[in-house]
């Protein structure tokens, strides 16, 4: 087996910090379900429709509700970004746009989940 120099091994080092630093994607699984990057507890909105490019949430509903915001990489599936009626950018999962819940206070709060029957906590 061949070994690779030191200098190569940092220059490997530091180009799989660099993609993971560069990552668009600020959610991850905590006890089954979606969270930012705050530990507050991802939804996605029924009235949606999946892949459309849009969300629907606006206005009041979006004060309520506010928008995962992601920047202008495209993600990995099965993340995408779908551009806002006012130019910004929202993070979707499978299609969906995503929300957090501006009632839930603290991190692994999900008093949005199942709200109007219409909110649920992205789970899987």
């Amino acid at each position: 087996m061949k070994s690779i120099s030191p200098a190569c091994a940092l220059v490997l080092a530091l180009a799989s910090v660099s993609a993971h630093a560069a990552d668009p994607v600020p959610l991850k699984k905590s006890d089954g379900v979606l969270v930012d990057a705050k530990g507050m507890t991802v939804y996605t909105f029924d009235k949606d429709t999946a892949n459309s490019g849009k969300s629907v949430c606006t206005g009041r509903c979006a004060e309520n509700w506010p928008p995962v915001q992601a920047d202008a990489a495209q993600p990995a599936a099965p993340y995408s970004v779908v551009t806002r009626e006012d130019g910004s950018k929202q993070l979707a999962y499978n299609g969906k746009p995503l929300y957090t819940f501006v009632k839930d206070k603290k991190p692994g709060d999900k008093t949005g989940d199942k709200a109007m029957n219409a909110w649920h906590a992205v789970t899987d």
